[in-house]
C-alpha cells in the first residue's frame, strides 16, 4: 500500500495594515518569521486603481498599507499586531514622522470578525496599560478592496537601502524592531 502523499500546500492568512509610509512596515513585516509575502499598496478610500501620486494628494481616502501574508501555524495574528502596534507611533493622528496626510493614517483592516475582536482587544488593553503617553488614535474597520501599489514600491527597502530615506527612517526603526522580536525574525 502506497502511503498518503504528503500535502505542500501551507495555510495562509492575510492582515492589511496602515503605519505610515508602506516602506517602513514592508521592511518590519518581511523579516518576520511565518510571514510569507508583503505587498505594498492602497486601501480605505473611494479611487478605484489610484496611483502613487494621487494617494500622496491626499484624496483619495486611501491610506498607504501593507497586506501581510503569513502562516497562522507559525505566526498569530496578535503577533502580527504587536508588531505593528511597535512598528509605528499609534498615537499621531494621519502622521508618522515627517509623513503628514490621512494616507499616513494608522489603520487595521480586519478581514473578518475574529480579527477585528483581536484588534479592538490589543487596542483597549493598550490604552488602558498607558504604553503609550497619548491615547492610540489607530482606525478599525473593514477592509473593502486593496490596490497594489506600484512595482518601484515593492520590496522597497531591500533594493533601495542606501538612499536617505532609507537610511534615516525605516533603518532605525528596523533597527529598534529588531532587538524587541530578535526571537521572531526568520533566520
Amino acid at each position: 500500500m502506497t502511503p498518503p502523499a504528503q500535502s505542500t500546500t501551507c495555510k495562509t492568512d492575510t492582515a492589511t495594515l496602515g503605519a505610515g509610509c508602506f516602506w517602513c512596515i514592508e521592511a518590519i513585516f518581511q523579516r518576520l518569521n511565518g510571514v510569507q509575502k508583503v505587498i505594498s499598496g492602497y486601501t480605505g478610500g473611494n479611487t478605484k486603481n489610484p496611483t502613487y501620486k494621487e494617494v500622496c494628494n491626499g484624496t483619495t481616502g486611501h491610506a498607504e498599507v501593507c497586506q501581510i501574508i503569513y502562516n497562522p501555524d507559525t505566526i498569530s495574528y496578535e503577533e502580527i499586531l504587536k508588531a505593528f502596534w511597535l512598528a509605528h507611533d499609534p498615537t499621531t493622528l494621519n502622521q508618522q514622522g515627517n509623513d503628514i496626510g490621512t494616507q499616513y493614517r494608522s489603520a487595521i483592516f480586519y478581514h473578518n470578525e475574529k480579527q477585528k475582536l483581536i484588534a479592538q482587544k490589543l487596542k483597549t488593553e493598550l490604552d488602558e496599560s498607558d504604553a503609550f503617553n497619548s491615547p492610540i488614535v489607530t482606525e478599525i474597520v473593514p477592509f473593502s478592496t486593496f490596490f497594489p501599489a506600484e512595482d518601484y514600491h515593492q520590496n522597497y527597502y531591500n533594493e533601495n537601502g542606501t538612499q536617505p530615506y532609507c537610511r534615516f527612517v525605516i533603518k532605525p526603526k528596523l533597527d529598534k524592531f529588531e532587538k524587541v522580536f530578535k526571537d521572531r525574525l526568520k533566520p
